[in-house]
């Protein structure tokens, strides 16, 4: 029991540092975005003479400096390549990192802290694009995502809705009538109540799913359990006692993929963001124009502008393309009857 013991925390270190030397890749290459050249002997020496400083009695220095010696070839072989960054905000495991994959298999997801860090790298050039939840249908729009459009120069270029499944996950060996606990985000928490409530478990909340199950990865928690979903069971190395546990089936997330630069290609959905004058009837004037030309509406969503309190910006989605004539027209006349005007993008609709 004791060499099993043993040999489980060599396991879990071994993940931890591949984890960590992941993460490091990844900072890379958002650093590559920044710097003019790939290689940099003056910073290469910077971080040889540190990893002399850190290494320990047990570890020789001469062998802390031959294993990053091939951690800094493998970094340079990364920024080497043309590989497409994408921003996501949580841990590695989010929806947001399963909806970058399957709109686009060959990008690189990047965890990002929140949404803010999401759109800032977008705009600082360190990311090449961002995915971000707009609204869910269950739970309504995601309001800071809306806020943060409102006032973004940043392009919408593509859309992707993605089916919410929830699993609960637990350690490996763990007998599920030992668990007590489940961490996850408080929407996955409400959408998972009954099967919480029916298995007598106490929900506490966390930021994220994600970081639920890494949590409980790196805490080795025997009594708690995380909600997230199976991307979390293989990236933490958990197992899943239960499949499918969220109240309702028809739970589905819209995301959207952002970029500093519009999409080229021809679009058939366009959305826009404006705010109208303070005055009866200038809403439904919009709202008539699209009428009266015949172009379907697919999302309408309101919100207040933060730094003009008392006005309302108003984010519209619909069917068509702005290399169409009719499209053009109606969006010209939208402009001469609002106060301010932005149009986010026009991209491929995402059918199911």
């Amino acid at each position: 029991m004791e060499l099993k013991k043993l040999r489980d925390k060599i396991d879990l270190v071994d993940y931890e540092i591949l984890k960590l030397i992941n993460q490091r890749m990844e900072f890379v290459l958002r650093l590559k975005k920044l710097k003019n050249t790939i290689t940099d002997p003056e910073r290469e020496l910077e971080i040889y003479q540190n990893i002399k400083g850190f290494s320990s009695h047990l570890l020789k220095s001469e062998v802390s400096e031959s294993i990053f010696q091939e951690i800094i070839k493998e970094s340079k072989r990364i920024q080497e390549s043309n590989l497409k960054v994408i921003g996501f905000q949580g841990e590695h495991g989010a929806y947001s990192e399963i909806a970058a994959l399957t709109y686009d298999s060959s990008f690189i997801p990047i965890p990002c802290l929140d949404f803010v860090e999401v759109f800032d790298g977008i705009k600082n050039n360190q990311l090449d694009s961002g995915i971000v939840p707009v609204e869910n249908s269950l739970e309504g729009p995601i309001a800071q995502v809306t806020a943060l459009l409102i006032e973004t120069d940043l392009k919408i270029v593509g859309e992707i809705n993605i089916p919410i499944h929830h699993c609960l996950l637990a350690l490996k060996d763990t007998d599920y009538r030992d668990i007590r606990v489940v961490y996850s985000h408080p929407q996955a928490l409400s959408q998972c109540h009954n099967f919480i409530v029916r298995n007598k478990l106490e929900p506490v909340p966390y930021y994220d799913t994600a970081g639920a199950a890494k949590m409980l990865a790196r805490e080795q928690i025997r009594s708690a359990a995380v909600i997230a979903n199976n991307l979390c069971a293989k990236l933490y190395n958990l197992e899943v006692i239960k499949e499918n546990i969220e109240d309702h089936e028809s739970n589905i997330t819209r995301f959207v993929i952002l970029t500093s630069e519009a999409s080229k290609s021809t679009g058939n959905k366009c959305s826009i963001i404006f705010s109208t004058r303070h005055e009866a009837g200038a809403l439904f004037k919009i709202l008539k124009t699209f009428s009266d030309s015949s172009i379907n509406l697919t999302r309408i969503e309101s919100r207040p502008i933060r730094n003009d309190p008392g006005r309302y910006a108003f984010l519209l989605d619909f069917q068509g393309s702005d290399s169409d004539k009719k499209v053009k027209d109606v969006i010209e006349k939208i402009k001469n009857e609002v106060i301010m005007f932005k149009f986010m993008g026009c991209y491929k609709e995402y059918r199911r």
